[in-house]
This record gives C-alpha cells, sequence and structure tokens, in this order.
C-alpha cells in the first residue's frame, strides 16, 4: 500500500544546535536506509521549508506509523499521512 506523507520539521529553540546536526545525520542515514530497502519510494524537498512530501510504502497503517516513529527526528516533525490508491484514469499501473 502506499503513503503520501507530508513531514514539517520544527526543533525548539531549547535544542543545541549539536543536538540539532546529529539529528539531521542519523536521520538522513535512516532515510536513505528506508529508500534503498524500497519503504521510502520518494522524497521531495518542499521549498522554503524544512519540510518533505514523500511516498512510502508500507503493508498498512501500522507499518507506516512504526517507519513514520522510526525516524530519529520523529519527535519534532508534524506528519500527515494520505493513503494512495491507484486512479482509474492512471495509464501507469506501479
Amino acid at each position: 500500500m502506499l503513503y503520501m506523507v507530508y513531514m514539517k520539521v520544527n526543533f525548539p529553540a531549547t535544542l543545541q544546535k549539536d543536538e540539532i546536526d546529529r539529528l539531521k545525520v542519523e536521520a538522513k542515514a535512516h532515510s536513505q536506509k528506508l529508500q534503498r530497502d524500497g519503504k521510502w519510494r520518494h522524497l521531495w524537498r518542499v521549498a522554503g521549508q524544512y519540510a518533505n512530501f514523500s511516498v512510502f510504502e508500507a503493508s498498512g497503517n501500522d507499518e507506516i506509523h512504526e517507519i513514520l516513529m522510526s525516524v530519529p527526528i520523529f519527535p519534532y516533525t508534524s506528519i500527515e499521512v494520505t493513503p494512495l490508491a491507484q486512479h482509474p484514469s492512471a495509464i501507469s499501473l506501479d
């Protein structure tokens, strides 16, 4: 099942820069692993924001929830999840 996910990161002003930098490095490595594993299928930056639109593949709601919670910056991220279904007018079936 595919999910479109909007993620916006908002680190609190009280979080130290070195901690933010560490979290960013960990989040990048984690997202790249999920991409290589085929779970994080697309990753698009939102211009002018610390945010992205992504497409994930998961077996269902429980798995997408676990995937999103596993991202190191999850506690500082607002997330909107939209389940996707194939559109009958789409040429591509993948």
